[in-house]
């Protein structure tokens, strides 16, 4: 045993040796700046390689200590690690069609209010379980709707919100929770690009019945896939577990027996009694884990959030400052009471401007700039959703025009001063030419 872990320490120690070893001179024109990317450090691959050497393949530890962690960081009681940001909506909102739910359950051609101006993955689960997405307008600038169109657009069939908080700009949510109290809806906050942004002095995701994050490399934490949903609410957060894990009415951890002491004992459905309950379901679920290896570098990347929003914070402000009175620019401006912990710096190019989004973006691209159109742009107008359930309502005018002359450039953590600096210079040069 000894032997064993003198042979461990020796692998780490050289792990954390091997680390930085491939880092290089930023070079203007050579250097690619990218628009998103995961930072890390010594502790974050040496913790990666102990939960390998330990074979933590499974979840198991690691997973239960970062979903009480998370959950923690939020101040909420519940957090259920996932294999993908994409996974943790479909488990948000698919928990919202359960039976234990009784009559506030969601049913097939129910309405969930969102924004054609997002990402997929916000919108996909609502197609996925039947419902009807009701599509709404964003504000130019912050690139979020409001709570105004979000009234408009309830109607009878309306039972749910669920709207994300775009590049890390929060919506007014605390507004649109006070509205979905009042109707009776369902608010799913999709947190996937906002952790650690605040509305009003409390946590982006803290507002609303559920609320989901990603860990993909692109966004606050870096796991490589993997993400959360996190809830108050212990019923929802069991619904979730159960959904997540085949939907399996046990809640015993993975290799526990027996935690309700009436394992033999349970009669459910039309099953006999003694039916074993770890063989039990009471959903049509998935399996949507994440595994410890992901858990140990989450919870390494955790330590460091507060750090990462400082510096997602100072390079928007820089990039912000460097590029005021650029000719033909709309720059991004965070909601009204909010610090958003930004994932990214949109701009629109006007349209009278007298150059073009596409014309700027080649100029980027081409300095080693990395860019990326604002998601989607505008879902209805994509092939996946032209024939499927919908309702439009109001103008999705500026959606179209996100579509057609906005994108983004980064701001996260591995990006120094000088990137920084190199965009707004390169952003600037290409106005100054062009104008």
């Amino acid at each position: 045993m000894n032997e064993a872990k003198e042979a461990k320490a020796r692998i780490l120690e050289q792990v954390r040796a091997y680390h930085g070893t491939d880092e290089k001179e930023f070079v203007p024109g050579e250097t690619g700046v990218w628009p998103a990317g995961a930072v890390f450090d010594a502790d974050d691959r040496v913790a990666l390689v102990e939960a390998a050497l330990d074979m933590r393949i499974a979840a198991g530890v690691s997973s239960r200590r970062f979903e009480r962690q998370f959950a923690k960081f939020f101040k909420l009681r519940k957090a259920h690690l996932t294999n993908s940001g994409s996974s943790a909506n479909l488990l948000a909102l698919s928990a919202f069609t359960s039976p234990q739910l009784e009559d506030r359950r969601l049913q097939p051609g129910d309405e969930v209010i969102t924004v054609a101006a997002g990402f997929p993955t916000t919108v996909n689960p609502i197609i996925q379980n039947g419902l009807v997405p009701v599509f709404i307008d964003v504000e130019l600038g912050t690139y979020n709707t409001t709570p105004e169109r979000i009234a408009e657009a309830i109607g009878p069939r309306t039972k749910a919100i669920m709207i994300a908080h775009s590049l890390g700009n929060p919506f007014a949510v605390e507004e649109v929770a006070k509205l979905a109290e009042e109707h009776d809806l369902f608010l799913i906050e999709d947190n996937c690009d906002a952790v650690g942004s605040l509305y009003r002095g409390k946590p982006t995701g803290t507002f609303g019945d559920i609320a989901t994050t990603s860990f993909y490399p692109a966004h606050h934490l870096a796991m490589g896939e993997g993400g959360c949903v996190l809830t108050d609410n212990l019923a929802l957060a069991r619904i979730v577990e159960s959904m997540r894990d085949w939907g399996r009415d046990c809640w015993c951890e993975p290799g526990e027996d027996n935690r309700c002491f009436k394992r033999f004992d349970y009669q459910m459905g039309d099953l006999p009694h003694g039916y074993d309950h770890k063989y039990i379901f009471s959903h049509v679920g998935y399996n949507l884990k994440a595994t410890d290896l992901q858990a140990a570098l989450g919870l390494s990347q955790l330590a460091k959030i507060e750090a990462f929003g400082e510096a997602r914070r100072a390079n928007w402000k820089r990039l912000r400052e460097g590029l005021d009175g650029v000719p033909g620019l709309l720059l991004p401006e965070a909601t009204p009471d909010s610090d958003p912990s930004w994932f990214g710096f949109a701009i629109t190019v006007r349209p009278e401007a007298r150059y073009t989004r596409k014309d700027l973006v080649a100029f980027l691209e081409d300095r080693k700039i990395g860019t990326r159109r604002f998601f989607a742009g505008n879902l209805t107008r994509h092939p996946a959703y032209l024939d499927r359930p919908r309702r439009i309502s109001g103008s999705l005018a500026n959606s179209d025009l996100v579509a057609e002359h906005t994108f983004w450039i980064g701001v996260y953590p591995g990006l120094t001063p000088e990137m920084i600096d190199y965009s707004a210079e390169s952003i600037r040069d290409f106005a100054a030419k062009n104008s």
